[in-house]
């Protein structure tokens, strides 16, 4: 499959890393906040959350939103990291391999995915350093919503990548879980596969 294509675009939650919402909304509810579930959706975020990850507002705003719908309002921002960041359960290691292998074989490799801060800069990063690199020595490039101000599916954010990294769409593959978010990359030229729950990027191209 992947011979056809020059540029490889992976979905990180869901697709690289193996996630647990339901997990998340349980630590949360057991801080105190009874509409964990309505803040966190698998595939399509809104509200504060969504504000979040669109870079509108800030990690600490957002812990002070939810301090403020919190039966516990003294809960701490560390608190708070640690069950946002219970959303991500692991990242398998072959996976990273397989991210270098398609570099090895002078593929461009990029992320482009709907996160935030808080996530990114503890669970994300630290994932990413098992093998004793950085989240960077993986890809080519990133595009990460809260950094673009822009959410998948919105067009915008694979407009941006197209742009910024000079890919050609008909030459450039897009993997993520979410069929809305692949609809939306076909709108925009590029070639999408979904990755279905519990199913391996890896045997999907081949790897």
């Amino acid at each position: 499959m992947i011979e056809n294509y020059d540029n490889i675009v992976f979905d990180l939650g869901g697709v690289i890393f193996n996630i647990d919402r339901d997990k998340c909304v349980s630590i949360l509810e057991d801080l105190g906040l009874a509409g964990a579930a309505r803040l966190l959706d698998l595939y399509c975020q809104s509200g504060d959350f969504l504000a979040l990850e669109e870079g509108r507002i800030s990690a600490g705003e957002f812990f002070d939103i939810l301090r403020r719908d919190c039966a516990k309002p003294d809960v701490s921002d560390a608190e708070l990291t640690d069950a946002l960041c219970s959303f991500i359960t692991s990242l398998p290691v072959h996976r990273l391999e397989a991210l270098r292998k398609l570099r090895d074989t002078g593929k461009r490799v990029y992320a482009l995915s709907n996160t935030n801060p808080i996530m990114y800069h503890t669970v994300i990063d630290r994932m990413f350093r098992v093998e004793g690199l950085s989240v960077l020595d993986y890809f080519d490039g990133m595009i990460l919503s809260f950094q673009e101000k822009v959410c998948k599916p919105a067009p915008a954010i694979f407009e941006i990548l197209l742009r910024r990294h000079s890919l050609e769409p008909e030459k450039t593959l897009f993997l993520d879980d979410s069929q809305k978010n692949c609809e939306a990359a076909r709108r925009c030229g590029i070639n999408a596969l979904l990755v279905p729950e519990d199913t391996e990027f890896t045997e999907l191209l081949g790897l």
